[in-house]
């Protein structure tokens, strides 16, 4: 690995979702009970769970010990259609979920902008979505969840050993091994959305749009063109929607008001460096995406797919950066801290950074989840091109920005924050250790992040 601040390793750039961890021996959980025997025979550098590897840094990397590939463990256990209860193993995906749910009338109550996650990575990532300010993250609809840690199963939940079921939720799978969830459920009508929206002009256009009107919506979020700048800086297209009623629906699409067939476009190629994403063709797809985009449409009846998964559209999206890849990062600041994000965004205009997936949402009340990532205010997801000059020290100043006005960033995809900077983002870190010193006292729950920010 790096020393601090010094970029980001190789390895982490060039794959993405079903690529192996690397340097790590691979162990396949097919049973329960491969759970607590791979915990049993960890080596000296320990082992950490892996679902759908859609984390985009070293959370789910064990260099040197062994990675417990727990996909296998996908049964649905117990479902009740009456009350909106779901009891899995973790190991499901969201998108097999979706696609049993949805035909009978419910979705899961959180998802991320992709459907390829698993229910264990849900909760250990404690995920969130464009509804965070209406629903919050993935472990507030957590019933309970079956744990295996170092010490032997554990039952939790918010009421049973809530100390342990808050440093699971957002813990990174350093807890414990989660092997089965039972989880609340939202109902609704159709497998469409409403969709409003909006072109606004720059950042404050846009962050004053949300702050009036999010409370209107269960789902908002705004695409950023990070290349505009001057008076454009931060213009924005708002997209914010709710699951559309029965009744919402044309005549035509009511005959299949419960379809949920998503399929993705088209296959991205692996691009040569030298016609991969750039400045120049950023820009260019920028312009013609803002000009594209609506002034102002109200009430479209859009499928549920594109508008809650843009990163399923395109597969293999991520070979677009070329072989040198890139980095994604993930930050929240508080809500009065509107000059960060604007500062954070000049940083990037100035420096032509290339980031065409660039969200800013608005998240609502944290949970007390010890390393979960939501806390109120604004939050904002960049991918930024690995060739971009300067990006180790530009990725740092941004760091401390989000540091000075109180904020964190995302660890589900960090792959190089400074350690000194991780318990001033993170101020209950220290209670995250001594959980571990409880359910883990010789340390057998490890990884590279783990490593990397001296959690372990």
């Amino acid at each position: 690995m790096p020393e601090p601040g010094s970029g980001v390793p190789r390895r982490l750039l060039t794959g993405w979702g079903r690529t192996a961890p690397t340097a790590a021996d691979v162990v396949t959980a097919e049973r329960v009970d491969d759970i607590d025997d791979a915990l049993a025979t960890a080596g000296r550098r320990g082992t950490i769970a892996r679902g759908l590897g859609r984390s985009y840094g070293d959370a789910a990397q064990n260099a040197g010990g062994s990675v417990l590939d727990a996909t296998q463990l996908d049964r649905v256990l117990d479902v009740d259609f009456e009350r909106g209860v779901l009891r899995v193993e973790a190991g499901v995906s969201l998108d097999a979920l979706m696609r049993m749910l949805l035909p009978r009338g419910w979705f899961v109550p959180v998802s991320p902008g992709t459907r390829f996650v698993t229910v264990g990575g849900a909760l250990a990532a404690d995920i969130h979505g464009k509804n965070h300010h209406v629903e919050g993250s993935f472990a507030n609809h957590v019933q309970s969840a079956t744990l295996h840690t170092p010490k032997g199963i554990q039952q939790i939940s918010p009421d049973r050993d809530p100390e342990l079921f808050w440093a699971t939720a957002g813990g990174m799978g350093l807890t414990g091994i989660v092997s089965e969830v039972t989880m609340r459920l939202l109902p609704v009508e159709t497998v469409f959305m409403r969709v409003d929206t909006e072109r606004a002009r720059n950042l404050d256009d846009v962050m004053e749009r949300m702050r009036t009107g999010d409370a209107d919506y269960r789902y908002s979020g705004a695409w950023i063109d990070c290349m505009a700048r001057g008076a454009a800086l931060g213009r924005s297209v708002l997209f914010r929607g709710d699951h559309a009623t029965l009744d919402e629906l044309p005549p035509r699409k009511k005959a299949h008001a419960r379809r949920f067939k998503p399929h993705t476009l088209l296959t991205a190629p692996w691009m040569p460096d030298g016609l991969a994403l750039n400045r120049f063709t950023v820009t260019a797809f920028n312009e013609v995406f803002f000009r594209a985009a609506p002034r102002e449409e109200r009430g479209r009846i859009q499928a549920i797919a594109p508008f809650v998964h843009p990163l399923d559209w395109v597969s293999g999206w991520n070979r677009v950066y070329g072989s040198r890849g890139f980095v994604q990062y993930q930050y929240v600041v508080p809500e009065e801290a509107d000059d960060t994000v604007r500062r954070s965004l000049e940083l990037l205009s100035d420096a032509r950074c290339a980031s065409f997936f660039a969200v800013l949402k608005r998240f609502g009340a944290g949970n007390p989840g010890l390393l979960s990532f939501p806390t109120p205010g604004w939050t904002l997801a960049l991918d930024i091109p690995t060739a971009v000059h300067g990006l180790a020290p530009l990725l740092d100043r941004l760091d401390e920005l989000v540091a000075e006005a109180g904020g964190r960033v995302y660890l589900a995809k960090d792959a190089r924050l400074r350690p000194e900077l991780l318990p001033v983002m993170y101020p209950k870190l220290e209670e995250l250790r001594e959980v571990r010193k409880r359910i883990d006292p010789t340390g057998v729950l490890q990884s590279d992040l783990a490593r990397r920010l001296r959690l372990a």
